[in-house]
């Protein structure tokens, strides 16, 4: 009896529901109620009932910071922007001299001792003599690269940092205009970077390249034009940043400066080996490219080589599973 009751009680129950349902869209049908009051009604209920249990969003620091960039480079402190990225550029690409500089002397002096060993070898020096001279060598080069790697990523970090803080102390002080120190560095900086530019454009020449635009026009009855401009040069001329810092080279920095927290990007099509590493050919070339740039928006290109690298072994891993399910499925 108490089954068949709770049986009666559950249909019964259904039906209820349904009756009022049928109610409720009959009266939308024959415009007793207008769909849009309920529909706004509805998304108010969802909305408080939604910010009653649910808990208060934590401040993004990236989201913050992408939307005080993206106020600022369409503000006058644009230019103010990219001269600062530049003079963090110079201070990285000078370290980076240093080190070369200090590499090649260690690799030209362990390359003097090796011939002096060759020499020797078969006299007073067996082939373990050698192997020895040569694991000291290299032992001697990744104590080198280790030090000064880990100068060049401090010194990132440190203008990373700095960056980041100026540019939200300019945001903050733009906003005040009155007792601004930092809207004069605005007007200061640019007459600071054209003297650098004039004494390092003889050091450094852009590669020549070869270009040629074209207009076409496509469709039959509604023809839509559109410009081509085909271009022979290294790929990695787009990547770079140049130290000269001219002033097309500039507006190139702003035009992607200017759509990069947008929905409007742009990139480039790097083809390279299936390989997730920057090891070698173009790879390595891109990667000391990346290197040498001032970037405060993105993560190391390791580290984001490493996140590609983690979703492919999951990929494969999921692929793999779903064709043994499937072997097992049809045998």
């Amino acid at each position: 009896l108490k089954k068949s009751l709770c049986q009666f009680v559950e249909e019964e129950t259904i039906k209820d529901f349904d009756r009022e349902a049928e109610q409720a869209l009959e009266a939308v049908r024959s415009g007793e109620v207008d769909a849009g009051t309920l529909a706004n009604a509805w998304m108010k209920s969802y909305t408080e009932t939604t910010l009653e249990h649910s808990r208060p969003e934590e401040p993004n620091w990236d989201e913050d910071f992408a939307d005080i960039y993206h106020d600022l480079i369409h503000s006058p402190a644009s230019e103010t922007l990219l001269n600062l990225e530049h003079n963090y550029f110079v201070s990285i690409s000078e370290l980076l001299g240093e080190r070369d500089v200090e590499l090649k002397k260690l690799r030209e002096r362990q390359g003097l001792e090796m011939n002096k060993v060759m020499q020797e070898l078969g006299k007073s020096l067996s082939d373990q003599d050698v192997n020895s001279v040569a694991a000291q060598h290299f032992e001697s080069q990744q104590i080198l690269e280790n030090k000064w790697s880990t100068e060049l990523k401090q010194l990132s970090t440190i203008q990373k940092q700095e960056y980041q803080e100026w540019v939200i102390k300019l945001h903050q002080d733009l906003k005040n205009p009155n007792n601004s120190f930092i809207s004069e560095e605005i007007k200061v900086q640019p007459s600071h970077l054209l003297e650098s530019t004039e004494t390092s454009h003889s050091l450094y020449e852009e590669h020549g390249q070869l270009e040629e635009s074209f207009t076409i026009h496509l469709g039959a009855q509604l023809k839509t034009m559109h410009n081509l401009r085909l271009l022979r040069a290294d790929m990695l001329d787009f990547c770079r940043h140049k130290r000269n810092h001219r002033s097309g080279v500039k507006l190139h920095r702003l035009q992607t400066a200017l759509s990069l927290y947008s929905a409007s990007l742009c990139g480039l099509v790097l083809l390279v080996d299936n390989r997730i590493n920057s090891y070698s050919g173009i790879k390595r070339d891109f990667a000391t490219v990346c290197q040498e740039c001032t970037d405060f928006h993105f993560p190391l290109l390791q580290e984001q080589l490493d996140v590609v690298q983690q979703v492919v072994l999951y990929a494969r891993a999921q692929r793999n599973q779903k064709a043994k399910h499937q072997q097992g499925w049809w045998g």
